[in-house]
């Protein structure tokens, strides 16, 4: 699942777009720091009050997620599970 969650995450556009995940429609905003070795992603949901946010070191262990006051688990669902929209 990592393996996946690292490869979805670098293939997400930087700048904001749009995704659905789990009915609901996000904007996210994906940035890259450090000459991309941290990739910082965010997401609000819409319509409701859920956000996702971390930030994922590529260089340290492989690659570190730190998310950022939610668990791991769920930034991790979140980016391997949302479906881009086409807006």
């Amino acid at each position: 699942m990592k393996n996946k969650f690292k490869q979805n995450l670098i293939a997400l556009p930087l700048g904001g777009f749009f995704v659905m995940y789990k009915g609901s429609k996000y904007l996210v905003k994906k940035e890259s720091f450090s000459n991309n070795k941290i990739l910082k992603i965010y997401a609000k949901e819409l319509k409701g009050n859920d956000i996702v946010s971390g930030n994922y070191f590529l260089t340290i262990k492989n690659g570190l997620l730190k998310p950022c006051e939610m668990s791991d688990a769920k930034v991790i669902d979140f980016v391997c599970n949302l479906e881009m929209l086409n807006e």
